[in-house]
Order: structure tokens, then C-alpha cells, then sequence
């Protein structure tokens, strides 16, 4: 195995499961638009894309439409979506045993940076990770690649001692714009088709494995 030093994390299917709340806020955006989704497919293909994409892509939103839709998305999200969401099992732990060992944590998602922090610190696992990036209110910093970049330029991290962990493509693109190593969890929302398409580094189908791979 090759020494890391840096483990970059996506945080929706690959810490925590956000599903109720992201299918939620979703339904609520299109009830704005007098619409609603059957398909659950659908809906949670929105756990780990930027929502601007899935907006545009599912709906065929405009540019200023899908961005009015994150608004109402964000609307219902902020006071309740952000907290219809539960960790996967065995998470804090294997965060605190990472720690133990010495490696260095991040957050890298493409949610609001603001949603992600306050994710972390109500599930108490701020102390494990060195800093939590996520897009920004603006709707800039939003693809996955973008947030890396930032978090490694911010950080001065050698790309050789960097692993990114997700459980989708834009995760494994997202390393690949960087070059840096990629893992992918198959317990997310990410199909196993998704994940072996796209070709990471690793696979991990549960947190245990994820831990006995930095043991």
C-alpha cells in the first residue's frame, strides 16, 4: 500500500446516509414548480452531484431555474432536510482510529460548505477532521475537482500523499483532475457499475474494510 498522509472524504454515501432529507428538499424545490418526482431513482441520483447538474439534467432546468430550485432545496434543508440524515455504522470510529494512526482528515463535498460543517458538528466529529470544504453560497467551488483543488492548494498537500474517498464518479473524476489516488465505497448510492466504470484505486464495500485497509 502506498504511504498517504492526506484522506479527503465525500460526506453524502460515504459518512453519512442524507437520504430523507435530500429527497425531501428536493420534493419541496418541485412543489414549487407544481411538480413532483415518483421515481426514486431519481431522487436519490441528487445524493452526491452537484444539485445544479441533476436539476438541469433530470428536469431540463434552465441555468436560472435550477439555481431558483436549489434555493427552495436549501430552504426546506437548512431547517429540517439538514437533519433527516444518520451516520453509517462504525464511522466515528473508524475516523478516531485514522486520527490515532496520525493521518490527517478532510471533508470534501459538493454540498453548501455551511451544511457540511454543521453536519459534522451535529453528529460531534468536528474533531477529527482539519477542515470541511464544500461549494459556496454563490453557486462557484461546486464540482468536485474544483473543491479539491482548493483544499489542496490551501493545505500545500503533496498529491502523492493524498487519497480521496466517495462513493460516486464525480468523486473519482474529481481525484483523477488532480491526480491524486482514489478510493470508492460500494455501500453508497454510486452503483457498483458506476464505481468499476470509472476505475478507482480501491473499493471498499463497508467501513470495516475502510479501516483494515490503514491498519
Amino acid at each position: 500500500m502506498k504511504v498517504y498522509k492526506h484522506i479527503l472524504f465525500d460526506l453524502d454515501g460515504t459518512l453519512s446516509d442524507p437520504k430523507q432529507g435530500i429527497v425531501n428538499s428536493v420534493q419541496y424545490a418541485l412543489s414549487k414548480f407544481d411538480m413532483k418526482e415518483q421515481d426514486d431513482k431519481i431522487l436519490t441520483a441528487f445524493i452526491g452531484p452537484p444539485l445544479i447538474d441533476s436539476f438541469q439534467d433530470f428536469y431540463g432546468f434552465s441555468s436560472d431555474k435550477a439555481k431558483l430550485a436549489i434555493q427552495y432545496f436549501r430552504e426546506y434543508f437548512k431547517e429540517k432536510g439538514i437533519f433527516e440524515n444518520k451516520l453509517f455504522e462504525g464511522v466515528p470510529q473508524m475516523l478516531y482510529k485514522l486520527c490515532k494512526k496520525g493521518y490527517i482528515l478532510y471533508v470534501a463535498t459538493s454540498k453548501l460548505e455551511s451544511f457540511a460543517v454543521q453536519i459534522i458538528e451535529h453528529f460531534h466529529l468536528q474533531e477529527y477532521f482539519f477542515d470541511v470544504c464544500g461549494c459556496l453560497p454563490d453557486g462557484s467551488r461546486v464540482e468536485k475537482g474544483e473543491i479539491i483543488a482548493y483544499l489542496m492548494g490551501k493545505h500545500q498537500m503533496n498529491p502523492k500523499e493524498c487519497l480521496m474517498i466517495g462513493d460516486r464518479k464525480h468523486d473519482i473524476i474529481g481525484a483523477r483532475l488532480n491526480h491524486i489516488d482514489c478510493a470508492a465505497v460500494s455501500f453508497g448510492y454510486g452503483t457498483i457499475e458506476e464505481i468499476k466504470e470509472y476505475a478507482p484505486d480501491y473499493i471498499f464495500e463497508s467501513i470495516l474494510d475502510l479501516e483494515k485497509f490503514f491498519s
